[in-house]
């Protein structure tokens, strides 16, 4: 499969080995033409998203469609320009990698200026159901087959709800709060992969939670993390990897949109704080463990990761050409005109922002 890689996340043609793969049994089962369907998109040399995990094996298929016009759903699908998810499956490994092929469709409808995404699906797969539900999609009908009846589900890419999970990725500027905070380096690329910096190693990405969400934790010890409210805009902020160099070497790399901010204290069992944290954020369990025990930071930042800058943006220009300025770059405030100048000299897609 010709392909380029991220990861273990690649995207390529394809092609005659993977159908004959285990991972397709049940979409064969599912799909009485799936084979002869799948033949046919490796003629036409179409492309689709594969993940591999340990030794190699196929867990996740994503396939995206661009349609003017759907047949067979009932109710007609509204007009306008859409992205379907035609195919999506993935073997569930604790990873969220549900998750990430979400964050791939809705990046490609975006890019398309598609208005809104939809998927068919069993009702029988009520796990897949559920994540679709969560981010945004709304049941809108069904469509009947040879193979039996799927419903239908639609995310708009043009209404905005005020719910940061509901309305990912897209997110309003106006009238929040903005933040600039701070992340080592150490940290940075794991957690927000799509933020990489061109000179990384692609091999600090693995196939863990953490890296695969569209929620991010970061847990914090800067009190000024309390103010932070649902909704409210955060500027993430790479840190210098050499000492002396942060002019050049630390860079605006990612806007996120917080979730909600929790006290450690808020956690009555140490098992509820590490259940909480674990999925979404770089530390170990037994870092965490620690945390808790010794309440060395405070704070527990959710947000979604709604934004990587394609041109990461040095300290050096945020100071002189953004207008930032402060004693210590950890936690600062920044005005709404900063975040949309950092926006739009970091070439974030404009179908990002609402207003």
């Amino acid at each position: 499969m010709a392909s380029s890689s991220f990861n273990n996340l690649s995207y390529g043609t394809f092609s005659q080995e993977q159908l004959a793969e285990d991972f397709f049994e049940s979409l064969k089962k599912d799909y009485s033409g799936f084979s002869t369907w799948y033949s046919k998109k490796i003629a036409e040399n179409e492309r689709a998203y594969t993940f591999r995990g340990p030794k190699d094996r196929l867990d996740g298929f994503l396939y995206l469609k661009s349609e003017s016009f759907s047949e067979g759903i009932i109710p007609a699908l509204p007009p306008g320009k859409r992205l379907k998810i035609g195919t999506m499956k993935i073997n569930a490994h604790g990873t969220r990698l549900g998750e990430r092929f979400i964050k791939k469709a809705f990046d490609r409808a975006i890019n398309e200026r598609a208005e809104y995404v939809y998927v068919t699906v069993f009702s029988k797969h009520k796990s897949l159901v559920k994540l679709f539900l969560r981010y945004g999609f709304k049941w809108h009908g069904y469509k009947d087959g040879v193979d039996g009846r799927e419903d239908v589900f639609v995310k708009s890419l043009t209404v905005i709800e005020g719910c940061p999970l509901v309305d990912f990725p897209r997110f309003k500027l106006k009238d929040k709060r903005y933040f600039l905070l701070a992340i080592y380096p150490e940290y940075h690329s794991s957690f927000l992969p799509e933020s990489i910096l061109s000179n990384e190693s692609l091999n600090i990405l693995e196939d863990v939670s953490h890296t695969n969400s569209v929620h991010k934790i970061y847990i914090s010890g800067i009190p000024k993390s309390k103010q932070m409210r649902r909704g409210d805009i955060i500027v993430i902020y790479r840190t210098t990897d050499r000492p002396g160099f942060a002019k050049f070497r630390s860079v605006a790399t990612s806007i996120v949109v917080v979730e909600e901010v929790r006290q450690i204290q808020s956690f009555v069992a140490e098992e509820d704080f590490v259940k909480y944290t674990k999925p979404y954020s770089v530390f170990t369990k037994s870092e965490l463990k620690d945390y808790f025990t010794n309440k060395k930071k405070y704070y527990i930042i959710k947000f979604t990761y709604n934004a990587a800058l394609a041109s990461r943006i040095i300290r050096g220009k945020l100071i002189e050409e953004c207008g930032i300025t402060a004693p210590r770059w950890d936690l600062i405030d920044l005005t709404e005109d900063q975040v949309r100048w950092i926006a739009d000299f970091g070439g974030v897609n404009e179908g990002l922002i609402v207003d």
